[in-house]
């Protein structure tokens, strides 16, 4: 099933990215035919393969709101169908599913200084798209033991690069972030992505496209800012 699961995901730009064996005290809905999962499989992404996919796919250029997120449900919907899997999705509104939380246990992933999730290899470059809940309890590797490479990181540059200082030690100035975006100063940030994320050395094989970033910094403007993503 594994195989078969990334076998499917490849085409999208899509990775397995790890899975866990569900737990006492995990809350998961039913599958389709009405069983529990008993393992989740954690979908996501690193560097530029998916934006290749989805920029080709209708989702992208039909004008209607939240067309990355509509584009992932519909793949992934059809990956997990033919396996009695169902999806999760960090879009979903509730509830809220605690993909940072899963990330942990199903990868050696750190908590960056910016907030985000720091991988060994992809960097600050990949995100979490999606997690399939089967029936089967499926063989999985544990996790390897890795130290984030933040702890070595010469300077941390991600803490200083941004212009208007938005990574503060008490967390993410959401507000001044988005200000900044607004105005003509912000023009780097909104067109090629955000000064700090791309300040980080680590997986720079795996950086994303200038515009990847802008989409992805268009969609952050817009959603604080109110209008349609």
């Amino acid at each position: 099933m594994l195989k078969s699961i990334a076998q499917a995901l490849e085409p999208l730009g899509l990775l397995l990215r790890g899975g866990m064996h569900v737990a006492p005290g995990d809350k998961f809905p039913a599958l389709p035919d009405g069983s529990a999962a008993q393992t989740l499989l954690l979908v996501g992404n690193a560097g530029p393969a998916l934006w290749r996919a989805f920029a080709a796919a209708p989702e992208y250029a039909d004008g209607q709101a939240h067309p990355l997120n509509r584009w992932t449900r519909r793949h992934l919907d059809a990956v997990a169908g033919p396996f009695g899997g169902t999806v999760l999705y960090p879009f979903d509104e509730a509830p809220a599913w605690p993909f940072g939380r899963w990330a942990a246990r199903c990868e050696a992933v750190h908590q960056s200084p910016l907030g985000l999730l720091v991988h060994p290899q992809y960097g600050l470059w990949h995100a979490y798209r999606g997690a399939i809940l089967v029936a089967p309890v499926l063989e999985l590797a544990a996790p390897a033991p890795v130290p984030s490479p933040c702890q070595s990181c010469t300077g941390q540059p991600c803490l200083w690069r941004c212009p208007v200082g938005a990574f503060t030690p008490g967390g993410y100035n959401v507000a001044a972030c988005a200000a900044h975006l607004a105005l003509p100063e912000g023009r780097d940030c909104l067109g090629a992505g955000c000064l700090a994320r791309r300040a980080c050395p680590v997986g720079a094989d795996f950086a994303q496209a200038a515009a990847q970033n802008a989409f992805h910094m268009r969609a952050f403007r817009d959603a604080v800012s109110g209008a349609r993503p």
